[in-house]
């Protein structure tokens, strides 16, 4: 027994000193690079956050929408972190080709089942890059005239005239047709009013005139026009055009549609509508 316990005391101690010396053999070779991919991960990481600083500074004088700042900040913090992890994984002496191949083939097939996501989200980095509206804007697009609520990465949030609510794929706004109808100062009011062909065309002209130069909040420059712009069927139409700042564009449009039809009633000036004379045969049976 006694034997039998010493002769398995020399093999743990013989197991003990292999293992020490395969240990200490493994740090030497591998201690060093280890030691040195650890400084260079946390060298890398200072690094990254000094990029990332100066990167908010350049984005913040350049003015870019606080959406599209925190995204470009996170995606390129994800980017070159995931660059030094796989940097600090080729240093210690893992495969990295393997690693490289299947995050590639993973962003591949993430690419393809996310098609009208990704088109969405370019959409939106688009939008909040080049600004053709910003929040607040009155826009009218794919068929919706309202004021724009928020611009998120995916969708662009809208409130209608009547309130409501609104969203909006980016990717149909960055490749459609929108029209941003407030974004400049100043707006013209085109206005189309009838009068009977037995009126006196130089007087329904004189009233619209004078009612342009008595609203304060009608522009003299440019100035207002006032033309005969078509010969209906049943009126002589005259267009009137004046500016006003974009502000003030309904409540001028509105008003002087009101305007013009107390005027034209006071100076007896007839407004015409549609009429249809029906003439009754009777047949004698």
């Amino acid at each position: 027994m006694e034997e039998q316990l010493e002769q398995s005391m020399d093999q743990g101690v013989t197991l003990l000193t292999t293992l020490t010396e395969k240990a200490i053999e493994v740090a030497v070779l591998y201690g060093p690079k280890l030691l040195l991919a650890i400084v260079v991960l946390f060298v890398g990481l200072s690094v990254i956050k000094g990029m990332l600083k100066v990167m908010d500074a350049a984005i913040g004088r350049a003015k870019v929408e606080p959406t599209l700042a925190s995204f470009l900040h996170s995606i390129t913090s994800v980017i070159l972190k995931t660059i030094l992890i796989i940097i600090f994984a080729s240093m210690i002496g893992v495969e990295t080709a393997s690693l490289i191949a299947m995050l590639g083939a993973a962003g591949l097939a993430i690419g393809l089942a996310l098609q009208g996501s990704l088109a969405n989200f370019a959409g939106g980095v688009l939008i909040l890059l080049f600004k053709p509206f910003k929040a607040g804007d009155v826009i009218d697009a794919q068929g919706f005239v309202g004021r724009v609520k928020e611009i998120q990465i995916f969708n662009t949030i809208m409130l209608t005239m009547d309130n409501q609510k609104v969203v909006i794929p980016n990717g149909m706004l960055s490749n459609g047709c929108v029209k941003n109808l407030f974004s400049e100062a100043t707006r013209r009011v085109d206005l189309t009013f009838g009068i009977s062909y037995q009126d006196d065309i130089a007087q329904a002209k004189g009233i619209l005139d004078a009612l342009a130069i008595e609203d304060e909040r009608v522009l003299t420059d440019p100035g207002h026009e006032v033309y005969v712009s078509a010969h209906a069927d049943s009126s002589v139409n005259l267009l009137l055009r004046v500016w006003v700042k974009s502000d003030d564009y309904w409540a001028v449009h509105f008003g002087l549609i009101e305007q013009v039809k107390l005027a034209f009633d006071k100076e007896n000036v007839t407004i015409p509508f549609p009429q249809r004379d029906v003439h009754l045969h009777q047949v004698n049976s």
